[in-house]
């Protein structure tokens, strides 16, 4: 299970965003979190979803705003589940409160931990996070056998999965108010020549644009990066005792 809890940047000189936040992701993503998002200790939400893809999503949205630190925690919850997410707990939600301390700290202001260890790999997951596959046949973006299998797999700590999902944050944040606006619209589904109408420019203009932001790279990278945290989930769960 994934856990976000996100921590609003210099709260004390600035209003409660929590709301609009919350309101946000739940219109994105709601259908993919287990509970609604939830407000904790005034100027925090939490979020939890079994969905790889979502959980990394929220993280991109959230990161985006400028607002926000962020922790990623990946573990075990304990169940059946309350009727509120504040009111849940499980080593996710540890890992989690861990991870936001952290992402104060960090140029990206975000930060992944696992339940049980950390994000240098030590503990429940360990290495396992990038599955068994054999090196060249699946093994460095995520591995294709069971989690922790051994052989020549080329095997990423949580450590590691941080660091490269850190990276994207960063490239994404140096992107500018026009890229940003033409990578809205691709990503809505309008081919490059749509978006030039949309925003009153040339087709050429709007392709410097993309090449500026990296679009086509952050593209290339998320699925690789879902699935990374997509075994590290498996490796978590297979090591961590039942809550």
């Amino acid at each position: 299970m994934f856990v976000i809890t996100a921590d609003q940047i210099d709260s004390r000189n600035d209003r409660d965003r929590a709301g609009e936040l919350i309101a946000e992701l739940s219109a994105r993503f709601g259908e993919s979190f287990e509970l609604p998002p939830d407000q904790t200790s005034g100027d925090e939400i939490q979020i939890i979803t079994a969905d790889a893809r979502a959980a990394f999503d929220t993280v991109l949205t959230i990161h985006r705003t400028g607002r926000w630190s962020t922790g990623l925690g990946v573990g075990g919850v304990r169940t059946p589940l309350p009727a509120a997410t504040r009111q849940a707990t499980g080593g996710a939600f540890i890992a989690a409160r861990d991870a936001v301390n952290r992402s104060k700290k960090t140029d990206a202001r975000f930060a992944l931990e696992v339940s049980g260890g950390g994000s240098d790999g030590s503990g429940g997951a360990g290495g396992a996070a990038g599955g068994g596959g054999a090196a060249g046949g699946g093994g460095a973006a995520g591995g294709g056998g069971a989690a922790g299998g051994g052989g020549a797999a080329t095997l990423l700590s949580p450590g590691e999965i941080d660091a490269l999902i850190s990276m994207l944050l960063l490239l994404r944040g140096r992107r500018s108010p026009e890229g940003w606006e033409a990578v809205d619209l691709l990503e809505r589904g309008h081919n490059q020549s749509e978006a030039a109408g949309r925003l009153g420019v040339t087709t050429a203009a709007v392709s410097q644009r993309v090449k500026s932001a990296m679009w086509r790279v952050e593209e290339s990278a998320r699925p690789g990066l879902v699935r990374l945290l997509e075994n590290l989930d498996r490796a978590t769960t297979e090591t961590e005792p039942a809550e």
